[in-house]
């Protein structure tokens, strides 16, 4: 039968756990810049972790492999390592992806959901889907960046997203933890949009997600409510 509905999802603190993969693939690089040299003692990890952010406004359009590669010599300079970059970026993307693991939730609920649904995997970041252990889960992978695709929220995004469904934009929906990306910019486009709000946050003003959900466990009595109209 032909799924009549899909579920994109959204990767990064969505269906991927991030903070310890990142935060891994940072302490290896501040454990080798030390290995490198004395001048890397006084480097800590919130000194890398700090770089992120002060490159990321200027550079929050651009692909995150190459924001990442702007913190990551940001951090070198600190330990006049600045003409390593290639090889301590290698080093970083390697600890990162071999650390990068979905949260307990997330293959239950591909499970329970890929019977009745299309299930696609949608993402901004450097999360390839066989790099997470997610090999195999979705019918349609959309990334931005490959071939010019601007990042969420740009609608043209989302039109990709359609694209790849091959099904109406009210047909689909679309989960994620961010309120501007995932939520938003979804119903913009046309999507249905369920906030997973796994901290318990206050809902921003003016938010209003077509459901709201703090794991995915919920997620498959949720989208069923949400796609009935659709059976």
């Amino acid at each position: 039968m032909t799924a009549r509905s899909a579920v994109v999802f959204d990767a990064d603190e969505t269906l991927v756990d991030l903070r310890p993969a990142v935060t891994g693939g940072l302490v290896a690089v501040l454990e080798e810049m030390r290995r490198w040299t004395p001048a890397a003692a006084e480097v800590t990890l919130a000194d890398l972790e700090g770089d992120w952010g002060a490159v990321f406004g200027a550079l929050s359009a651009a692909p995150v492999q190459e924001i990442r590669r702007a913190a990551l010599a940001r951090s070198l300079a600190r330990a006049g390592l600045a003409a390593h970059l290639d090889e301590f970026a290698a080093l970083f993307f390697a600890r990162r992806y071999a650390l990068s693991r979905p949260f307990p939730d997330t293959l239950p609920a591909l499970a329970a959901l890929r019977p009745r649904h299309l299930l696609g995997f949608a993402t901004n970041g450097n999360s390839r889907a066989e790099r997470c252990g997610l090999r195999g889960q979705f019918a349609f992978e959309v990334y931005a960046h490959e071939d010019g695709l601007p990042k969420k929220p740009a609608p043209e995004f989302f039109a990709a997203v359609v694209a790849a469904a091959g099904l109406p934009a009210a047909r689909i929906v679309h989960v994620g933890d961010s309120p501007e990306h995932d939520v938003l910019a979804a119903q913009r486009a046309g999507l249905r949009a369920v906030w997973l709000n796994r901290g318990g946050l206050p809902r921003p003003s003016g938010l209003a997600p077509d459901a709201e959900v703090s794991t995915l466990t919920r997620l498959p009595e949720v989208v069923a409510a949400l796609t009935s109209a659709n059976a």
